[in-house]
């Protein structure tokens, strides 16, 4: 959550800091503000709401700091009011700090701050930062940079924080502990970020922080310090994606944009991580994923953590591995599973999914579960593997192994590219698993295959066929306050993404369920007020999903079916159909998915709200 923004150098702070913001508004929207040093003071703008407005209170042209910092804010402690606003300063207003995360034990601190005169404005854990770093300036320390590493160790939580002071203001101070924080490194300038995206269109080389770590950033360069104060080596990267890459490119909103770019999601992994000439009657394997052989030996249980689209993704896995690959798979909330993981049993893979590489739950799960298997019995070792669209992210550093889902930068807060990504991360593994086993036959492993090339091209006829349409269909919910979304067998997680989309980005309550749960107590929800969404594909579920599609209509629900083009009955069943191409009903996830993100999409345009960035929400969850 939150978005941070540094910088120091020869050019004007702001202009870099406001554009540098724009970019990173996924990660909080709530308020914005920026801090700079001119002419020896503290110059601090706050601004409630968008970013736009923190943008119509700057004037940019009479301010030319060559440093400073700024946030757009994801409320988490605190309204989101202007008086709530980072940066925040200390008492006297010489000293501005900004951060992401969550001080746990703010409480205490402020109580101690106020005993010894500081005054606080705000409601948030974040001001008792700059004012502990105060105190410590009035305890003995003599530099800026000694005065936050004595802050930091009386901090609990998670952060990541950039701190400036008046008194030294050649220099930017930066500190991460569980929160994501980037360096770009420039020529003759540097910056700091939340995220990648606010600094790549001004340096492509950047150092990422890891845990328990702080720089110094001048305009002669950047020293690393642990918390402890040993100075930390370590070499420069260079990003390799293209700034365009986050760009509407003439889409109205970046969620359509991204929507449309699934059909090249598809191909990138195919082209990733299969061999496209492979045959049945080859003698090698037709995956490229090229994951350690400790990975697969001796592998007799997999449980795989995830939050929110990334979780349903992780359904559409179990499903796949314990059907392809016949191996036990639990799926379960990372949020639950670092508080209450699960026995501990032998030869298990563990696999966290993460858009982001660094949703503060998943990580958490993941390094809990590498911290209870050490010292054990061999075969109780950890396997660890992401699955995300960050290979330079926090999970990556804890894992044995990643599959990327290469998705690219996905700006759109309600994920639709990234979970497609990872659904065809799982359709590979769950395979590869499967061949290795010997639990697929060269024919049915060549069928899948073969089907899994058409995907991109069935996508696209999606687009093609059923937007306009889907568009038009988007008024009839214009009244809607509640929706329930059907599925059965692999496309029951469906169900519950479709559901999801619609609750996150136009407000309206939806639930999914398992189709033949209807009757177990959801049904009585049901009225000519309650839209019903039905998955209804050939396959072995085929005949229960329409009777239970059935029974929905007859409670005067009108009635949605997601089907196949050649389902010549779906008209007389379905108020409305939205047809997608035949498909192999193990990959049909890959398409009925389709429909549900853009009828998400352009009910909540139709109603004329803010697809992006969805109230309340955050596109990386950052904190618990």
């Amino acid at each position: 959550m939150c978005g941070i923004v540094g910088y120091i150098g020869t050019q004007p702070a702001q202009s870099i800091l406001v554009s540098g913001l724009e970019k990173l508004e996924y990660r909080g929207y709530d308020s914005a503000g920026v801090a700079t040093i001119v002419e020896g003071n503290l110059d601090c703008i706050r601004a409630k709401g968008k970013l736009h407005n923190l943008r119509d209170k700057i004037e940019f042209a009479t301010n030319r700091a060559p440093i400073g910092i700024g946030h757009t804010r994801w409320a988490t402690h605190g309204k989101p009011e202007e008086y709530n606003a980072h940066p925040h300063t200390d008492t006297q207003r010489r000293l501005a700090v900004v951060q992401n995360g969550i001080i746990e034990n703010y409480r205490e601190l402020r109580e101690e701050l106020k005993k010894q005169g500081h005054e606080f404005r705000s409601e948030t854990d974040t001001e008792v930062i700059p004012h502990l770093i105060c105190q410590c300036f009035a305890d003995g320390a003599d530099t800026l940079m000694v005065a936050v590493q004595q802050a930091v160790h009386k901090l609990s939580g998670a952060f990541a924080i950039a701190v400036i002071s008046a008194d030294y203001p050649d220099e930017l101070v930066l500190a991460r502990q569980q929160a994501p924080l980037v360096i770009g490194i420039g020529e003759g300038e540097y910056f700091c970020a939340s995220d990648t995206p606010a600094i790549v269109q001004y340096t492509r080389t950047i150092l990422p922080l890891e845990n328990g770590e702080m720089a110094r950033l001048t305009r002669d360069g950047v020293e690393v310090y642990t918390f402890a104060g040993e100075k930390v080596n370590r070499t420069p990267r260079t990003i390799t994606w293209n700034p365009i890459a986050v760009e509407k490119q003439g889409f109205r909103h970046f969620m359509a944009k991204e929507i449309y770019e699934q059909p090249a999601v598809v191909r990138t992994c195919l082209e990733a991580y299969l061999d496209l000439d492979w045959t049945p009657a080859s003698s090698k394997s037709p995956f490229k994923l090229d994951l350690p052989e400790s990975i697969y030996k001796d592998l007799e249980n997999i449980q795989i953590v995830a939050c929110g689209t990334s979780l349903h993704a992780g359904m559409v896995g179990k499903y796949l591995i314990e059907e392809l690959a016949q191996i036990p798979t639990a799926i379960q909330y990372a949020s639950e599973f670092r508080y209450s993981p699960p026995p501990l049993v032998p030869n298990t893979l563990t696999i966290g999914i993460t858009q982001s590489g660094e949703t503060a739950d998943t990580l958490a799960a993941v390094e809990i579960e590498k911290s209870r298997r050490q010292n054990k019995d061999p075969k109780y070792h950890s396997r660890l593997l992401a699955v995300t669209n960050r290979t330079d992210s926090a999970i990556t550093r804890v894992v044995d192994c990643v599959i990327d889902t290469h998705a690219g930068m996905e700006i759109g807060v309600a994920a639709t590219k990234t979970f497609m990504g990872q659904l065809m991360a799982f359709y590979f593994l769950s395979l590869d698993l499967a061949h290795r086993r010997g639990t697929i036959t060269p024919a049915r492993l060549s069928e899948i295959i073969t089907g899994l090339k058409v995907l991109p091209s069935q996508i696209e006829v999606i687009l093609e066929t059923q937007e306009k349409y889907i568009e038009e269909l988007s008024h009839s919910f214009l009244d809607t306050h509640d929706a329930i979304f059907l599925g059965r067998g692999i496309n029951f997680p469906i169900a519950l993404e479709g559901a999801l989309k619609l609750k996150e980005i136009s407000y309206i309550h939806a639930e999914g369920y398992p189709s033949g749960e209807m009757k177990h107590g959801p049904i009585a929800l049901l009225d000519a007020k309650v839209p019903v969404i039905a998955i209804t594909m050939p396959g072995k579920v085929y005949e229960k999903a329409i009777s239970n599609a059935q029974e929905a209509k007859a409670r005067d629900s009108h009635l949605y079916g997601v089907v196949a083009a050649s389902d010549k009955d779906a008209t007389e069943i379905f108020d409305k159909v939205l047809p997608v191409p035949d498909v192999d009903e193990l990959l049909s996830p890959v398409l009925t998915v389709i429909p549900m993100q853009l009828m998400s999409y352009h009910i909540a345009a139709m109603r004329g709200l803010d697809v992006d960035q969805p109230r309340n929400l955050a596109k990386s969850v950052t904190v618990e």
